[in-house]
């Protein structure tokens, strides 16, 4: 209870602490004596390790959430709302040149405590200089050729630990040390061994994708992430809840992932969470991020739940165009194996095969001599020469997106829809007393359990809110937008 309450207002543990000694409506809260002295703010620290250590860092809001059923302030079915924000990680933001170096002197400080003799019996006297301070860009050389010497440099240095730490003559722990692990993966993913066991910077079109790349060595699993003009380094959370008229909007579900990592791919476990907790809802309201036709048929299928929101948007020429024949403006006969342009024409070719991320996709080809002579031909594709070629999803997955991108055009719809926009205050909400968007502690699970006590406590604070009859907050609207209203 101390630890939701402490992120309720947002404390440290320190502060937490000393709120159960000094504070009387903690104490009443908590059924504490007023002459109690407390604890040492340490425990908190440790009560968390305990239940990451268990496995049960969801226990305190599925405690809530089981008592909230037994009052009827929650039940199954109803619309959820999901929406997701950036949480940026516990540890400075590295360009690569400061990963390099940050990540070799991270495994020799470690080195350094683990065994500080074996260490000091071959390092080069430099190295103490060089990476005896933090690395930071501004104490980096500025001019191209030196910056790449540098990067030689602190390469060959890596390569000089990673072969010490693994030579017959060192104690094999050496090598398992957690910061020497991390070197030699960072290595793996930055430079290459050229035949002659040189070092070689990869360019960064051979770095691995970002859901792979380690983006520092004191949180090995955060990651950079690019969302529309946000860049940050770190995780994403996920936060579910209910926003139906009848209840209290509760949350229901949150989930930390790395920033990297696909929205689509949470909406299952999402919905296997909330099925368990006998919660699962009859809609659930996300943005285009989490939609897909092949995500929304398995949430139908598997789960019974209808996913709405607005689905990724053709981006062919001709849709984005707004002219020209996109791929609505053609006839297809699933049955039959055919696809009839505009013009009448019937396509000639149909090829089931996967495309480049793995998905299932059908080509269509039509006839090299009929698109040659077509009068529309400008329409439909800027080949000089060669057909029009179709690619499609199968034909579940293909009717169900075009039937949503339709239905999304209306003023229906948009209204329905309107509904998810309260999750854009609910993560406010966790973001200006709790802090929900810098993390406290490196780590995924660490992370992942903040984020957890967070939502816990915002349920907290609503459940008064809906005992006491406090009314939602209003929208709040600029002078200036008030403005055409006023007038």
């Amino acid at each position: 209870m101390v630890s939701v309450l402490q992120f309720m207002e947002g404390l440290s543990d320190r502060q937490a602490a000393t709120a159960v000694r000094d504070r009387i409506a903690w104490k009443y809260l908590l059924g504490l004596e007023l002459t109690d002295p407390g604890f040492d703010f340490s425990v908190l620290s440790e009560f968390r390790a305990r239940l990451l250590t268990g496995s049960a860092e969801r226990r305190v809001l599925t405690r809530i959430l089981a008592v909230c059923q037994e009052a009827g302030l929650l039940e199954r079915g109803g619309p959820v709302r999901t929406d997701s924000t950036h949480v940026l990680a516990a540890v400075r933001t590295l360009n690569r040149l400061e990963l390099i170096g940050e990540t070799v002197r991270a495994a020799l400080n470690a080195l350094a405590v683990a065994a500080p003799r074996w260490l000091a019996g071959w390092m080069p006297p430099d190295w103490a200089e060089r990476y005896g301070h933090r690395v930071e860009n501004y104490r980096l050389p500025q001019k191209a050729a030196e910056r790449a010497a540098y990067v030689q440099k602190v390469g060959a240095d890596g390569a000089v630990v990673l072969a010490m730490a693994t030579s017959t003559d060192t104690p094999g722990w050496l090598a398992q040390v957690e910061a020497v692990t991390v070197l030699r993966k960072v290595w793996q993913q930055q430079f290459e061994t050229a035949a002659d066991g040189t070092l070689r910077w990869r360019e960064a079109k051979e770095l691995p994708p970002s859901k792979d790349r380690i983006a520092s060595p004191y949180d090995v699993e955060c990651r950079y992430a690019l969302k529309r003009t946000t860049a940050w380094t770190g995780y994403k959370g996920h936060v579910t809840e209910y926003c139906g008229p009848d209840r209290p909007h509760l949350i229901t579900d949150a989930e930390t992932t790395n920033a990297a990592r696909s929205d689509q791919r949470a909406v299952q476990r999402i919905h296997q969470r909330l099925e368990k907790r006998d919660l699962l809802p009859d809609e659930h309201l996300a943005d285009t991020n989490y939609m897909s036709a092949q995500v929304m048929l398995a949430q139908a299928r598997d789960h019974g739940v209808q996913l709405t929101g607005p689905v990724p948007p053709d981006t062919s020429r001709q849709a984005m165009a707004g002219e020209g024949f996109d791929i609505s403006a053609f006839t297809i006969d699933w049955h039959a194996h055919t696809a009839t342009c505009p013009q009448g024409a019937t396509a000639g070719s149909w090829r089931e095969q996967q495309d480049s991320r793995g998905h299932d996709v059908i080509r269509i080809r039509f006839p090299d001599r009929t698109c040659a002579i077509c009068p529309v031909r400008a329409k439909c594709t800027r080949r000089t020469s060669g057909p029009r070629d179709l690619v499609v999803r199968p034909q579940a997955e293909h009717e169900t997106l075009q039937r949503a991108r339709h239905d999304q055009t209306t003023e229906e719809w948009k209204n329905h829809y309107h509904r998810r926009a309260g999750i854009e205050g609910t993560l406010s909400q966790a973001v200006r007393r709790p802090g929900l968007r810098r993390s406290r502690y490196p780590g995924l699970r660490k992370t992942g359990l903040q984020l957890l006590l967070t939502v816990a406590a915002i349920d907290l604070i609503r459940i008064d809110a809906w005992l006491t009859e406090t009314p939602l907050a209003r929208t709040r609207t600029a002078p200036l937008a008030a403005l055409p209203e006023a007038a």
